[in-house]
């Protein structure tokens, strides 16, 4: 079972990906395309062309972290709007295959970010 921690920022690459790419090639795309560290422990979030797969890299400490996942039926969502920055909560609800245009959230409270 994988857990998405609230703690952890997520980070959705915006293009289809070549779900070919390992580690180092997708690393890439973060620093080159998104102007983000890879290193810096937050989880990065790539689809494939096809859109039956996705994959998390994550530096872990002490190297990379690779989650993947291949459908067997049906694809993967790509979610609204042009921000890159998704919550953990809406990449659950990616992963488990539901349309996340169709989710209303209840307002909740949300601190000001100060900067």
């Amino acid at each position: 079972m994988l857990s998405l921690p609230h703690s952890y920022r997520y980070f959705l690459y915006r293009s289809p990906c070549d779900m070919r790419f390992g580690i180092y090639s997708l690393s890439g795309l973060v620093r080159n395309e998104l102007g983000a560290d890879p290193l810096s422990g937050d989880i990065f979030v790539f689809i494939g062309k096809r859109g039956n797969q996705v994959r998390l890299l994550q530096w872990d400490r002490d190297g990379f972290a690779l989650y993947i996942k291949k459908l067997e039926e049906g694809t993967f969502e790509w979610p609204g709007g042009r921000d890159i920055s998704i919550t953990s909560h809406q990449l659950t609800l990616l992963l488990e295959g539901v349309m996340l245009k169709s989710v209303r959230l209840r307002k909740r409270y949300t601190p000001l970010k100060r900067g």
